[in-house]
């Protein structure tokens, strides 16, 4: 079994064990091994299984199976395979849901795409309402986009409408208040409404006029919080790398995108690009349009978007300019470099994401990502998680929370 058998076998045996009566600790770890090695004489394990644990083996043996397919178990073969048609991996789908977690479900459906070749079944409907829809699956449907029948679009959209959904309700929340708050603050006014006082930095600003004898400060200067929220006070440009390495950093950004232009405060362009650029602002209200308006796969010419970028500057000073890559320049390098420093060098924040997503440190261009360092333009893979707070700290024009920064660079 590869690796990924052996992880999801486990974690499936983990999930059985908790369902039924409690097992010897022996024929436990016994029952585990065989779920992992697969069976067949070579296995040593001399283990039979039965009911639930043998549809769970099954399961694993239709994906996993590989070189064990020609090899017999009581009088039948270990793996079938899920076959070409629709209705087999169906079934498939229905009985992985049953067995596994959704985790472990996720995992196996990437598995199966990527091993099986299962990219064109999800074309068709039966299959993607069969599917348990995740981040990944729709970075697949976006890539099929363009070959998907008419008969299937509503099913795709429905299915990414429905990741889209429930990546706003855990994202939004937190993104509106920790930008409302970053907005407030980097608009500080000198004559603020009492409830508006930023103590903090008042104090800080009048500790020459401590009084010793009264053991108290009097703020001749006071500084506060503006209200952002009457006037748009900065501009923010996504730029976002459509390329097929970036699917889950597309879905992610765009879903950003909306929340971001939801916000009056702010005014959101996004843009996204191959060898081509293309402008979706229009779409921002909702991101199942921008997901669809991308084209996964293509070359990358990051030159050209910046290019592009810059021309809708504005203010610089108040514009935050952030760039989703893996930094895979296929246009002109030199020319990359050079539209960065002349952006920073007119005040625009800019910010460099190697990827947004759950995962961790992607691959991408090193040599890039030093140049742009060398640039005080860091590059650094973001999660979702950490995207607000990435975003407050460029509103607000301090450091950037930068995780395993030294590693990234």
């Amino acid at each position: 079994m590869t690796q990924d058998a052996t992880v999801v076998a486990g974690r499936g045996a983990a999930s059985e064990a908790g369902s039924g009566q409690p097992l010897d600790p022996a024929e436990e770890r016994m029952r585990r091994w065989r779920l992992v090695l697969g069976g067949g004489q070579a296995d040593g394990t001399g283990c039979e299984l039965g009911g639930r644990d043998a549809a769970m083996d099954g399961a694993l043996g239709a994906l996993y199976g590989g070189g064990d397919a020609g090899k017999k178990e009581r009088g039948r073969e270990r793996s079938a395979g899920l076959g070409a048609s629709a209705p087999s991996v169906s079934r498939w789908l229905g009985d992985i849901r049953t067995y596994f977690p959704s985790s472990v479900v996720q995992v196996m459906q990437r598995d199966a795409i990527e091993r099986l070749g299962l990219s064109t079944l999800l074309l068709e409907p039966e299959m993607l309402e069969a599917v348990e829809a995740d981040v990944h699956l729709v970075g697949t449907l976006l890539s099929l986009n363009k070959a998907m029948p008419e008969t299937t679009k509503e099913t795709a959209r429905a299915v990414v409408r429905k990741v889209v959904e429930d990546l706003e309700k855990r994202l939004a929340t937190r993104t509106r208040a920790t930008l409302t708050g970053a907005l407030d603050r980097s608009a500080r006014v000198s004559r603020p409404r009492h409830h508006d006082i930023d103590w903090n930095r008042t104090i800080a600003v009048n500790l020459k006029n401590y009084l010793p004898e009264y053991k108290t400060i009097v703020p001749e200067r006071l500084i506060g919080y503006g209200r952002a929220s009457q006037s748009v006070k900065k501009e923010v440009i996504l730029c976002i790398d459509q390329s097929g390495s970036m699917a889950a950093s597309v879905v992610y950004a765009s879903v950003f995108g909306a929340v971001l232009g939801s916000m009056r405060s702010l005014n959101t362009r996004l843009v996204v690009f191959d060898t081509n650029v293309v402008d979706l602002t229009d779409q921002l209200d909702d991101p199942v349009d921008v997901l669809f308006g991308t084209q996964l796969g293509g070359g990358t010419d990051i030159n050209r978007a910046l290019a592009y970028c810059q021309s809708q500057i504005t203010r610089p000073a108040d514009t935050i300019v952030v760039l989703i890559s893996d930094l895979y320049e296929g246009g002109i390098r030199n020319e990359m470099l050079k539209r960065v420093a002349a952006m920073k060098a007119s005040g625009v924040q800019f910010v460099t994401l190697l990827a947004l997503s759950d995962e961790g440190t992607p691959a991408y261009d090193r040599e890039h990502a030093a140049a742009l360092s060398a640039l005080d333009a860091p590059a650094f893979a973001c999660t979702p998680d950490l995207f607000p707070e990435v975003m407050a700290a460029a509103i607000e024009k301090r450091p950037l929370p930068i995780p395993d920064m030294n590693t990234h660079r």
